[in-house]
């Protein structure tokens, strides 16, 4: 069935400009304060008191429901939020995934003993999250996971391994991806459930660090040997996983988070060029300066339709693969304009280089986290009735 594509424009509330100015006075108390500085590491940071600061100002949780510490706010006010911390390289990642899908999560599909327990801790900055997906052998792949959840008494058993689990040496908590039910009994989708699992305190469960391109350790391995976890740690219902993650998959791959990894190697670049740039580096910043401007007209429509109780699989899909061939590009354009560059070393020449190196390194990567540009091209091909 064609699915309608919509990125319609928005008529945007006056009050977001309000707003965006408060996060930027709040940013700029903050650098002045020196709380953080903009790394190479950009907003992917785990800082847990920087997390604190900003639940302190209720901006976790902003559209979830009072009862459990939300504000009520709107997805284009908590677009606002999130983008200018991410634009300005604060360090949010440790608040980051509870507040951007495990919370929507729970809401759709929690018990009431779920959410008084975990969205009121998430809101205050006081628990931390990350999600089991990838296995060693199914990557994007997520109908074919070979992690068991068998159903015991007292519970469930798990067995299996995760891989590419971003900070769980970090996080106290875990959302597990695992089977339930034999894949040919329940066609390719079904059959897969979602899980809580509690990192510190789980038997039978091993964290073991991955270190990636640039010698940095926030993947990791979980090993599953027998790992019970108690019977209210299922989340919605059983074999209904598939279903309950695709929701969870528009959240995770809309947002400006995919296209402002190299915002930082941008800001850089401006500023080594100016006053007098050549016409070669001109025509090249003004092309990555479009192309993120376009990106976030398309991001922020997204959280419109989320406003409005869509689920846009397929325009979040879109806006991810654009994001992901952004965030590539930017490297390479910085190499092309920095060799037109014969300006001295300074530590400002030095901070673009550090920022362009991690770029480079991390650039590969992109393309993988949350979808491979196949499985996400897949989707809209299917979306658009293409196959």
């Amino acid at each position: 069935m064609f699915n309608s594509f919509n990125l319609a424009e928005l008529h945007l509330p006056p009050n977001l400009a309000e707003l965006r100015q408060e996060v930027r006075d709040f940013i700029a108390e903050e650098l002045k304060a020196g709380s953080f500085r903009r790394n190479p590491d950009g907003w992917d940071c785990w800082d847990e008191d920087f997390s604190r600061k900003v639940a302190s100002r209720g901006w976790i949780g902003m559209t979830w429901p009072k009862q459990y510490g939300g504000q009520e706010r709107t997805a284009l006010e908590r677009f606002v939020v999130s983008e200018e911390l991410l634009m300005a390289g604060a360090p949010i990642r440790a608040h980051w995934l509870a507040d951007r899908q495990f919370g929507p999560l729970l809401l759709a599909h929690g018990t009431e003993a779920q959410k008084q327990n975990y969205l009121p801790r998430i809101v205050a900055g006081e628990i931390f999250f990350c999600v089991g997906l990838s296995e060693p052998d199914s990557g994007s792949d997520l109908a074919s996971i070979r992690t068991r959840a068998e159903k015991v008494e007292g519970g469930w058993r798990i067995e299996g391994r995760k891989v590419w689990t971003s900070y769980a040496h970090r996080a106290q908590m875990l959302t597990l991806f695992a089977r339930t039910s034999p894949r040919t009994e329940t066609g390719r989708h079904g059959g897969v459930s979602q899980l809580l699992v509690d990192l510190r305190n789980t038997p039978g469960l091993t964290v073991r660090p991955i270190y990636n391109l640039a010698g940095e350790h926030d993947f990791n391995e979980l090993v599953f040997d027998g790992a019970m976890l108690p019977d209210d740690a299922l989340i919605g219902t059983v074999d209904n996983g598939w279903a309950q993650i695709s929701g969870e998959l528009a959240h995770e791959r809309s947002g400006p988070e995919r296209w402002s990894n190299t915002y930082g190697v941008i800001l850089s670049l401006l500023e080594e060029i100016s006053p007098d740039p050549t016409r070669v580096q001109a025509e090249a910043l003004g092309r990555l300066v479009s192309h993120i401007w376009t990106l976030h007209r398309m991001s922020f429509a997204i959280a419109g339709m989320l406003e409005r109780g869509k689920t846009p699989d397929v325009e979040a899909a879109l806006v991810k693969d654009l994001g992901n061939g952004f965030d590539q590009e930017v490297p390479a354009v910085a190499r092309k304009v920095l060799s037109e560059s014969m300006r001295a070393a300074s530590p400002r020449r030095d901070e673009l280089e550090a920022m362009l190196a991690r770029a480079i390194y991390y650039a590969p990567s992109y393309t993988i986290r949350g979808g491979t540009k196949e499985i996400l091209r897949g989707i809209v091909a299917k979306g658009l009735g293409l196959r």
